[in-house]
């Protein structure tokens, strides 16, 4: 098959399949400094839902554990993996040797003023900083972003910029979301926020680590 045919049989399964929100949607022309968001969950869910990898409908995970909401917007950066690369930078970053990655999409937090009722969409997004998170002793970064033209927050360029109320109730809910009532245990740590240039760094990574995993989707965007 040449690459013509190659390229049309890709543009008709496009029409005619959903595509995966992992595999089959472009990270983003402009990424890492404009990335594609798809969103697992927004703030009025009561239970935690994620993308079935194998089949890329949005599952229920369970159901959120406390009375406390996820804050934002939340979901993943398509045709990105948390392996060696982002192990690395948390590694450097955390004076931690041994780290691995999670070998899940990179998350992302999407902040707006907008309220969007439901999640399984796509949105764009402006990537201005993070936070270095461990979940059992692996990479778990969370990216937080901004809605593009988003009427409030989008203007903001770098996390120093958010309200730090918001940081302080992003990260309450990352260190408790996992936990069981009554639990003194913690498994999930977060040993800092950093800004947009270390979350561009971040995201490269994370789409590098994805290449390395899934070589043979590299044809899928090029």
């Amino acid at each position: 098959m040449s690459g013509n045919q190659a390229d049309s049989v890709l543009r008709l399964m496009s029409l005619m399949f959903r595509a995966h929100p992992w595999h089959g949607v472009s990270i983003g022309e402009n990424a890492p400094e404009v990335v594609t968001a798809y969103i697992e969950i927004v703030p009025t869910d009561t239970v935690k839902y994620e993308v079935d990898k194998v089949s890329g409908f949005l599952k229920v995970d369970r159901p959120q554990r406390f009375s406390n909401y996820c804050p934002v917007y939340y979901g993943l950066v398509p045709q990105t993996y948390c392996g060696s690369g982002v192990a690395a930078l948390f590694s450097e970053r955390a004076k931690r040797k041994g780290m691995v990655g999670d070998g899940d999409p990179l998350d992302i937090c999407v902040l707006t003023e907008k309220t969007i009722p439901h999640s399984d969409i796509l949105l764009t997004a402006l990537p201005i900083g993070g936070l270095s998170m461990a979940d059992d002793g692996e990479a778990d970064d969370k990216i937080i972003a901004v809605m593009k033209d988003d009427a409030t927050y989008g203007g903001y360029t770098d996390i120093s910029q958010v309200p730090m109320a918001l940081i302080d109730r992003l990260q309450h809910y990352f260190l408790t979301y996992k936990s069981a009532p009554g639990s003194t245990q913690h498994k999930v740590e977060i040993t800092s926020i950093y800004g947009r240039e270390e979350a561009m760094k971040v995201i490269r990574a994370s789409h590098a680590d994805y290449k390395v995993k899934f070589p043979e989707l590299e044809m899928r965007w090029g």
